[in-house]
């Protein structure tokens, strides 16, 4: 039996086409089971594909499953925005001010504001420094000497990420990553302050699972929860993710009272229906 479902491919923290991180998203996937979820996802290809669902909490507005081409993320940023986008031009309402999405890591809190959406940063579940060891061999397959990385961090929030901060921009550009070097599962994100030339503060790229993340809002949460608590960072800046990719995206970041929120534009390239 197959079923047809309305979809929408949406591009996610860029307000211009094809500069921001794809994300397919399928609606009132409710009958789908785990396996056809998995293979949708793997055969779009994307970093991301979700799934939007009728929410089991009482204090969420939907729910959410969110897969990757091998498998199923807890949490992850960009599809929180490009999801939420795909569920609020569907209700046909302009008047919710803050959205609750339910996922495998919890509630996750949403706000709208002037057309965009930012997502509350989730605690991270490993913070901390970076084991010798391991900084060894991550440094080693982004060919980056020891003494180019200012400092490293723990920045996992579901995906496993760990961060390194460097000292300028265009040591961030110049990296030429070997993944098969990260060989242990290493999510890593590299970030390094901007000058003056670029319209953000922050550069930033994501290394995960053999290839490069355009645009990576669970990553920018985690940088940015690691950055402003060590005052690092001011509690508003914009990070830029994706140059090397010929990608333009833009992630704001704003910290209001305890919260950390992570921001963007989101446009839809993409409406019809899938067939499963």
């Amino acid at each position: 039996m197959t079923s047809q479902h309305a979809f929408q491919q949406v591009d996610v923290f860029s307000s211009e086409p094809l500069k921001g991180n794809p994300l397919a998203v399928v609606c009132d996937a409710d009958g789908l089971s785990d396996g056809q979820m998995a293979a949708f996802a793997n055969w779009t290809n994307l970093s991301e594909t979700t799934f939007l669902l009728k929410p089991t909490s009482p204090d969420a507005d939907y729910r959410v499953r969110i897969f990757t081409p091998h498998g199923e993320l807890p949490f992850a940023g960009h599809p929180t925005l490009g999801t939420c986008h795909v569920w609020l031009s569907r209700q046909g309402t302009a008047d919710k001010s803050e959205v609750v999405q339910q996922c495998e890591a919890g509630l996750v809190r949403i706000r709208v504001s002037d057309g965009k959406l930012a997502f509350a940063a989730p605690p991270l579940r490993k913070s901390g420094p970076v084991d010798a060891e391991t900084l060894i061999k991550v440094a080693a397959a982004l060919s980056l000497s020891p003494d180019a990385i200012v400092n490293a961090n723990w920045t996992d929030n579901g995906p496993g990420w760990l961060s390194l901060l460097l000292r300028t921009r265009k040591d961030v550009l110049d990296i030429k990553p070997n993944y098969g070097s990260l060989y242990e599962g290493f999510h890593v994100g590299v970030v390094a302050p901007c000058g003056n030339d670029i319209d953000a503060d922050f550069e930033v790229r994501a290394f995960t699972d053999g290839y490069e993340d355009p645009v990576t809002g669970s990553l920018n949460a985690g940088i940015a929860q690691w950055l402003i608590g060590h005052g690092i960072a001011p509690h508003n800046y914009v990070a830029s993710q994706g140059t090397v990719l010929g990608r333009a995206g833009r992630v704001s970041v704003d910290k209001i009272g305890d919260d950390i929120w992570i921001g963007g534009a989101v446009t839809v390239l993409i409406k019809g229906t899938v067939t499963l």
